[in-house]
């Protein structure tokens, strides 16, 4: 896999946690760079933590299922990315924002942020991914997003929220659809 291959990856899995960070900042009535700081942290911790979860299971059964790889990691990308596609053309209702950045409320959206990387990193078992480096990478990427996403909710408000998630979820089934037709020998 290549490093924009893996970037392109890891911008997709850091939509989720970059639309909750927006989320977040709307809920500051001032810009403060140390949550910002704390929601990048729990967020790029735990989208590095789940690929590697998910890895270590894949590489469980991955001998098991070689032959048919290309099409779990087809189908897992493209229900993760059509689920976030789904959900930007969601309608919201006005709520709260909630202002916490507690562990109470941090690790509960972390989880839920990062869940489909667990199901990336199955895949990256499959394709024989070196991956310490992708997860570091991954969170890397996710922490920026969550702080950069901090302040954007800050500054402009919800509008970009539905977009990130979005632009997430066409990342991920792109990259689903490349995996398979590189293994069909579609695509050089």
């Amino acid at each position: 896999m290549s490093i924009w291959e893996l970037l392109a990856i890891a911008v997709g899995l850091s939509m989720d946690a970059f639309a909750v960070s927006i989320c977040k900042g709307l809920s500051m009535e001032k810009m403060n760079w140390k949550n910002a700081m704390i929601t990048g942290l729990y967020f790029g911790g735990f989208q590095a933590a789940m690929p590697f979860l998910g890895y270590i299971l894949g590489t469980g059964f991955s001998d098991m299922i070689t032959n048919i790889d290309h099409w779990i990691a087809f189908v897992l990308l493209t229900l993760i990315g059509g689920n976030m596609v789904r959900e930007s053309l969601q309608k919201e209702e006005e709520k709260e924002h909630d202002d916490s950045f507690t562990w109470k409320t941090m690790i509960p959206l972390s989880i839920a942020t990062s869940i489909d990387a667990l199901a990336v990193g199955v895949t990256f078992a499959f394709l024989n991914v070196d991956i310490i480096p992708a997860v570091v990478f991954i969170g890397f990427i996710t922490f920026f997003f969550g702080v950069l996403g901090v302040k954007i909710g800050n500054v402009f408000g919800s509008k970009y929220k539905s977009g990130a998630e979005m632009a997430g979820g066409i990342i991920l089934i792109f990259m689903g659809i490349k995996i398979l037709v590189q293994h069909l020998g579609l695509l050089g």
